[in-house]
């Protein structure tokens, strides 16, 4: 595939912030670490102070991966590699993290992962003596399964129609039969459609647990590139991060600084992505995660009759760490503290709400990994790509207006003048002629007169509309042609990568796609990719 890059702030699908921040507005240092660079990597380097137990993280990601291999999969010697070398002082993770959406969920799920592994690999090239791990951090512990148990292909949404409570990485997978018989369905069987078809039959088959069949999946499409999968439910992880819970829950030390910082955030003109609580974490059982509360004196489990004092809160925590899970507000924190992890990759919402909670990590004495905005990518058939060269129209053009293309296009192509300028400098003379006529008889009446004269100017553009309208209309099936191109690139008015799934991608370009990813994205750029055949 060619690739052809894009500023973001030319896409028109990103906010302020985000290019404020990637064209490093004085104004949002306060509320990030070291800026996106080859340098700010390198002074990360020479300070990171490691909170992970390292040994323990690879005991757990040994562990986890077992339940892949115990089946009789393989599992690629780069990521076993990569897993024995986090054991190493010498070894950061570069993490990206997402929800457990069936079927990988959007294109963007699959951009972020190839993200992580490119810059791993730059990495690598620039400090040749550190090892640098791509992981994907698994959000098992979100119960949000209306944000999860769908996933659209070839616009056919397929849906997992199921009531669920808690952990959607605890779900069982017994259940996805008829959606995985549409996924599989949509997909067809030509090209590489088998290949993918048996990889998804196999993770929601052989799996029993989401997290596990998430794991699986993912592992098929990325494995051979060391991307190494975490899944943080897990109660030697959440041992390490239990001092932090205990405190944070009793002084709510996380509501008080993220406050503070969307309170100042706000006043720069930044949407608020996220707004703490007093308690920013849930409880955690087999089939519940409800939010803790404090009331009364006592802690509170929502929706249960399950009640601590503090001192059974603290006894709790310290014996059964596993069963409290950190909101969005805390989960970054969790993060960095079992990882040795640089920086983190996310899209341009996740970006801004890192933003929020820099003092949070000061306060804990916790390191802020590097804010990476996610590649973004357009991907462009060959068909789709004749077309707009035969209708004469860059690559960057396609994210004007469906309307101002096909404005565009008929100004260009039309035989007829679509403008009355002469006539309207012909009208000019006449009214000066007639303000000055005017002005002879009472000065009063050159208002009048200009009155006059902006109403029938705007009476004039209002005429030329209808004629370019008309010529419109001349033109119907070459503009016809511009909707279709628009509608398939940018679905509902979005950007492909926020509806569309990898599946239709992947029958038609197989593993490629993802070898063409990796080689096309360039992390540190921060331009938006559009892929080409």
């Amino acid at each position: 595939m060619d690739a052809h890059c894009i500023n973001y702030a030319d896409t028109g699908f990103f906010s302020k912030t985000i290019t404020d921040y990637l064209d490093n507005d004085p104004a949002l240092t306060p509320f990030y670490g070291h800026r996106p660079t080859f340098e700010g990597f390198e002074q990360l380097l020479k300070t990171k102070k490691v909170t992970a137990d390292r040994k323990v993280l690879v005991d757990v990601l040994t562990e986890q991966y077992a339940g892949i291999s115990n089946f009789g999969f393989s599992i690629s010697n780069l990521v076993s590699s990569n897993i024995a070398s986090l054991g190493e002082n010498g070894s950061f993770t570069i993490t990206t993290g997402h929800q457990l959406n069936i079927f990988t969920g959007p294109l963007y799920f699959i951009f972020k992962i190839a993200t992580a592994i490119k810059l791993s690999r730059q990495l690598k090239e620039r400090f040749p003596d550190k090892n640098f791990v791509p992981v994907y951090w698994m959000a098992s512990e979100d119960h949000d399964f209306a944000e999860i148990n769908h996933t659209n292909v070839s616009g056919k949404k397929i849906e997992w129609p199921m009531e669920a409570a808690g952990a959607t990485g605890r779900l069982s997978t017994k259940t996805i039969r008829q959606a995985l018989n549409q996924y599989k369905g949509v997909l067809g069987l030509e090209g590489n459609a088998p290949q993918l078809a048996e990889i998804v039959e196999t993770a929601y088959t052989k799996f029993d647990k989401l997290a596990d069949a998430t794991r699986y999946l993912v592992n098929a499409l990325f494995g051979q590139y060391g991307l190494v999968i975490v899944d943080a439910d897990d109660a030697r992880l959440k041992q390490q991060f239990a001092p932090i819970v205990e405190q944070d829950i009793i002084q709510q030390n996380s509501f008080k600084n993220t406050s503070d910082s969307n309170v100042a955030l706000q006043k720069l003109g930044v949407h608020i992505q996220v707004n703490p609580r007093e308690i920013n974490f849930f409880y955690l059982l087999d089939g519940l995660r409800e939010r803790i509360v404090f009331e009364n004196n006592v802690y509170e489990v929502l929706g249960s009759d399950i009640r601590f004092t503090e001192a059974e809160l603290r006894t709790e925590i310290q014996q059964h760490p596993e069963r409290f899970s950190p909101n969005v507000v805390m989960r970054p924190l969790y993060q960095e503290v079992i990882l040795p992890n640089l920086a983190y990759i996310g899209g341009g919402a996740e970006v801004v709400y890192w933003l929020e909670l820099k003092s949070n990590f000061e306060h804990y004495h916790i390191d802020f990994p590097i804010l990476i905005l996610r590649n973004s990518g357009l991907i462009i058939h060959k068909e789709a790509v004749a077309n707009l060269k035969k209708m004469g129209f860059p690559i960057a053009n396609l994210f004007h207006s469906t309307d101002d293309l096909k404005t565009a296009w008929v100004k260009l192509h039309t035989e007829k003048d679509l403008h009355l300028n002469a006539e309207w400098h012909d009208m000019l003379d006449v009214f000066e002629k007639i303000k000055t006529h005017a002005a002879g008889i009472d000065t009063t009446l050159i208002p009048s007169t200009e009155a006059i004269r902006a109403r029938l100017k705007h009476a004039i553009e209002n005429l030329e509309r209808k004629m370019l309208k008309a010529e419109k209309r001349n033109h119907e099936t070459t503009l016809v042609q511009i909707d279709r191109i628009k509608q398939t690139l940018f679905p509902k008015g979005s950007l492909q990568e926020r509806t569309e799934n990898i599946g239709p991608f992947y029958v038609k370009y197989g593993q490629q796609l993802i070898d063409d990813l990796i080689e096309k994205f360039e992390p540190l750029d921060f331009k938006f990719t559009v892929l080409t055949e």
